[in-house]
């Protein structure tokens, strides 16, 4: 499988997920980065109208996560320890993360990633470390082209 195979393998894989059916997400992955984008709904929000902090955590976490997946083709990365900062409240329009790896070894990947409202302000970032899991991808819902 090539590189641009392997992007497209595990878009796929992440679009199956079934939490993604609650937070329809479009996605690129290439080497070593993620962008997600979500468009926010009323229902992602907590009881004082701003959108909740798992969802932000959840766009964050997913592109570190597929930064690092990005450098794995053979099994499931795992997040091990991320933290998360929220800097500004958002509650409509569209969210869109980008994550990256700032560093990896044979062991580990550590990525960082900021989230953006629609008018391109940061309303969030966090950073990660991810370690190879031993769960074949091959294996994973919707890893495929």
């Amino acid at each position: 499988m090539t590189k641009s195979e392997h992007y497209t393998a595990l878009s796929n894989m992440y679009r199956a997920a079934p939490i993604n059916a609650i937070f329809p997400p479009r996605i690129e992955i290439e080497e070593g980065a993620c962008t997600i984008e979500i468009d926010l709904k009323p229902e992602y929000c907590h009881s004082a109208g701003g959108t909740h902090g798992s969802v932000y955590f959840k766009l964050l976490d997913d592109t570190a996560f597929f930064a690092a997946n990005s450098f794995e083709d053979e099994v499931f990365v795992l997040t091990t320890s991320f933290t998360t900062y929220i800097t500004r409240p958002v509650s409509e329009g569209i969210m869109r993360a980008h994550g990256r790896i700032v560093n990896k070894n044979r062991t580990q990947f550590i990525a960082e990633s900021v989230a953006y409202d629609q008018q391109g302000r940061e309303i969030a970032r966090g950073s990660g470390i991810f370690v190879r899991g031993k769960y074949p991808l091959k294996d994973a819902m919707g890893y495929g082209l």
